[in-house]
């Protein structure tokens, strides 16, 4: 008789086995309806600053290549034996599209980092604000050092 087979797996794969199927949706917190809003400004802006990079990117690649198709003239001049045209739109151009790539990313942070910014500033507890609050409230603020309200250590 012949030996009885072993099945070998690792225990990543034990693990994700013994976890099944579950939707991994029930791992995320839900957002508050604060953080919904601001996530959809947030996208609202990086949308138009999208935009923006692709319209720009747009104007110079139809541009560039619609003003040598008016202008044949701008074809006719030559660098080392190469038409320009060429040269502007086969190697002059990736620095260009670099520049633009490397100007939306800088773009998109500066508004993530602004967004978390403003999400700390609203989460953040306002000192003054509590003592105002437990005024109203007929609460009183007493130091922290132990000294009692008149003074006296």
């Amino acid at each position: 008789m012949s030996p009885r087979r072993e099945k070998l797996t690792s225990p990543q794969t034990r693990i994700a086995l013994a976890r099944g199927n579950r939707p991994v949706q029930h791992l995320l917190p839900v957002p508050e309806p604060v953080d919904t809003e601001a996530a959809r400004r947030l996208f609202r802006a990086q949308r138009r600053t999208a935009v923006r990079t692709v319209s720009l990117l747009s104007a110079v690649l139809f541009g560039l290549s619609g003003s040598f198709a008016l202008f044949p003239a701008l074809g006719q001049v030559r660098l080392a034996g190469v038409p320009v045209s060429w040269l502007l739109l086969t190697v002059a151009i990736y620095p260009a599209l670099f520049g633009l790539a490397l100007w939306h990313v800088r773009a998109a942070e500066r508004l993530e980092d602004r967004a978390e910014r403003l999400a700390r500033d609203r989460r953040a507890p306002d000192p003054e604000q509590d003592r105002e609050q437990g005024r109203e409230q007929g609460r009183v603020h007493r130091p922290e050092s132990g000294a009692v309200p008149d003074g006296t250590p």
